[in-house]
């Protein structure tokens, strides 16, 4: 099974506090762009797993154009400050062996280190983690593949 954790690219500030309507840089576009571009050479998702949060989504739009009938779940447990251990288990509920989220600091580095038992290790913008396991949970992911964009 495998399960590919994507950081959003660069996004703009907050204004008046709204942080869910936050959208990308152009900055943020190329970066997604380009893990977009190193995803598509080896990847076959059955299935994104995406934040409700606009800089998610715009970055999976670029990994969509590579996959336009792949379908998109909208996972509201995978939000900035959402916990980690909760975000596991509802990915280990999924059927599917190959699953590409996308979302955000802090939870998906927290994610890791439910999956990995590693050390906290923030993602850098745009960022996609590639982990091998049997089943989705804590101490079974093996980290395969890292991408961190250039831009």
């Amino acid at each position: 099974m495998q399960l590919t954790l994507v950081r959003h690219g660069e996004a703009s500030p907050a204004v008046n506090g709204n942080d869910h309507k936050r959208p990308l840089t152009e900055r943020g576009h190329l970066q997604a762009q380009q893990t977009a571009d190193f995803l598509q050479q080896g990847q076959l998702p059955e299935i994104f797993v995406v934040s409700p949060l606009l800089r998610a989504q715009q970055t999976l739009a670029h990994l969509q154009a590579y996959y336009p009938h792949t379908p998109v779940l909208i996972c509201d447990h995978i939000k900035p400050d959402d916990d980690a251990k909760t975000a596991v288990e509802w990915l280990s509920q999924l059927p599917f062996s190959n699953i590409v989220v996308v979302c955000h600091m802090n939870v998906v580095a927290h994610i890791v280190e439910q999956l990995t038992l590693d050390a906290y290790d923030p993602f850098a913008l745009a960022e996609a983690r590639i982990f091998e396991q049997s089943v989705i949970a804590n101490g079974l992911s093996t980290l395969k593949q890292v991408f961190v964009p250039t831009a």
